[in-house]
């Protein structure tokens, strides 16, 4: 699954972004025999995840400096990918920033406005570069979004509706491409053990309360790890999977069915 494969993978934005989802599917289709690319704005981290990625593998594992916001850094990711793989087969759109800006509080509309551009518009810029060479290789794309997208809650209104823009992509997207042979899915996490709920919350101790939580309240009764998201993407962009286009998975431990906790913090 994956053999021979090569990646370009879409780092997180998040500080401590050398852990958490984005590191456990670049390892997870390293193993597989996946050549990745990794990227981001922090060199140190970005090479921690590269050195990972080969010690599991013993294959080639670049790594490529670049903010995902300006263009041109995401058109040099693509040329470097280009020139050192020859090609690409996997696309992983996994950028993303949260916000637990409220939307009658001063600073809603800057949040929305940084929420949208790194979550929805630079995964459209380095997708719309990497789509032809998809099509040569009749490959797939990855969108991770989140079960936000399907419930509403005011606190993070602007995360909610990114990724109900995220998923609606992933829709039109695979509607668009599957006549050339590109398959587009998306996987939507509930929580998952991650740097990203201190960082967006500010609070070492709330990491404790959120896994109480999910113990207490999902009906699997527990949080959510890395390799769950991680082995739902390895089987979508797996020949396994081949009929499968346009879908939404839900790797949430069927939190959908109850709600967000404390004003959605989550």
């Amino acid at each position: 699954m994956c053999q021979n494969k090569q990646s370009i993978w879409e780092y997180e934005f998040y500080p401590g972004s050398s852990s958490g989802i984005g590191e456990g599917i670049a390892l997870k289709l390293s193993s597989l025999g996946a050549n990745v690319v990794i990227t981001g704005r922090d060199v140190q981290r970005i090479q921690s995840v590269v050195e990972k990625c080969e010690s599991l593998s013993k294959r080639k594992a670049l790594g490529v400096r670049a903010d995902l916001t300006v263009d041109s850094d995401v058109e040099n990711l693509v040329h470097k990918t280009v020139a050192e793989f020859g090609k690409i087969d996997i696309l992983v759109n996994n950028a993303g920033i949260g916000s637990l800006t409220k939307f009658g509080s001063p600073g809603y509309l800057e949040a929305y406005d940084t929420v949208m551009n790194i979550n929805v518009r630079s995964i459209q810029v380095l997708t719309q570069l990497v789509v032809p060479y998809l099509e040569s290789t009749k490959g797939n794309i990855i969108n991770i979004s989140s079960v936000v997208s399907m419930t509403p809650e005011s606190g993070m209104m602007a995360g909610c509706i990114d990724k109900c823009a995220l998923d609606m992509f992933t829709k039109c997207l695979a509607l668009e491409l599957a006549p050339k042979g590109v398959r587009v899915n998306s996987v939507n996490p509930a929580t998952i053990r991650t740097p990203a709920v201190e960082t967006l919350t500010g609070n070492k101790e709330f990491v404790n309360i959120v896994e109480k939580y999910c113990r207490d309240n999902y009906p699997l009764r527990r949080i959510g790890e890395p390799e769950d998201v991680s082995e739902a993407v390895a089987y979508l962009c797996s020949p396994v999977a081949s009929f499968i286009t346009g879908a939404i998975l839900l790797v949430d431990g069927g939190s959908l069915r109850t709600p967000l906790p404390i004003d959605g913090h989550i």
